[in-house]
């Protein structure tokens, strides 16, 4: 791993219903001596319980576990700690499972069938604050948006300057009272901007609004917003 993160160990769960796609994935992750594994879950259940207890940076989880299913452990993992990363790593390439993964707060989904490389990569870019997608994701994620106005950095349609704080913030995982306090503003008004994203977006629910953001990220880093 490089930089800020190259000094601190990574230390990372892995959940995998699957003994060999663990040892797998842990053979790949410890070719870097920055990262550490300090649990392995068989469940989604024995996923949430490992991150409580151990508290790691990072936990890969399956989609499709038993007991708990990849997205419910999300779900849970992200309401008790917004420290633990949470990146879904799974055979599933399918647009209900990536809007499930997004709604649920998850910091990225990648394909099984990355490579050495990309593995760590999405570790140290996670580390670092950003989303991962592995590139079959990205290109679902695409869909029907216009790849012009992302390369261009402009959005397809008009915004607010309010709509894109809350836009961006909600694309960073922040719930309606988290953005509320950040722009010291309610929760019913951050509700009502949300509301009128979707509208204009013609997006349904907040995975939506997150693959929006993130398809036109090049508008957004140029683009001064709250922080």
């Amino acid at each position: 791993m490089s930089g800020r993160n190259s000094t601190k160990t990574v230390r990372i769960v892995l959940a995998d219903d699957h003994e060999l796609v663990r040892v797998g994935v842990r053979r790949l992750l410890l070719t870097d001596s920055n990262i550490e594994i300090v649990g392995e879950a068989g469940s989604g259940d024995e996923a949430v319980y490992l991150t409580q207890q151990e508290k790691p940076d990072i936990v890969f989880l399956d989609v499709l576990m038993p007991n708990l299913n990849g997205i419910d452990a999300a779900k849970k993992i992200k309401s008790e700690s917004d420290k633990t990363r949470v990146v879904m790593l799974t055979t599933f390439e399918d647009q209900y499972y990536l809007d499930q993964a997004l709604q649920s707060g998850a910091d990225g989904y990648l394909s099984k069938e990355i490579n050495r490389r990309e593995l760590i990569d999405a570790v140290n870019q996670v580390m670092h604050g950003e989303r991962v997608f592995s590139k079959a994701v990205l290109a679902l994620m695409q869909g029907k948006t216009s790849v012009q106005s992302q390369q261009a950095g402009t959005l397809p349609v008009g915004l607010t300057k309010r709509e894109e704080e809350i836009l961006h913030l909600v694309a960073q995982g922040l719930t309606s009272q988290e953005i509320a306090n950040k722009l010291f503003i309610s929760p019913r008004t951050v509700e009502t901007h949300r509301a009128h994203l979707m509208d204009k977006l013609g997006v349904n629910n907040t995975a939506g609004l997150v693959r929006f953001a993130f398809l036109h990220s090049s508008y957004f880093s140029r683009t001064p917003v709250a922080s």
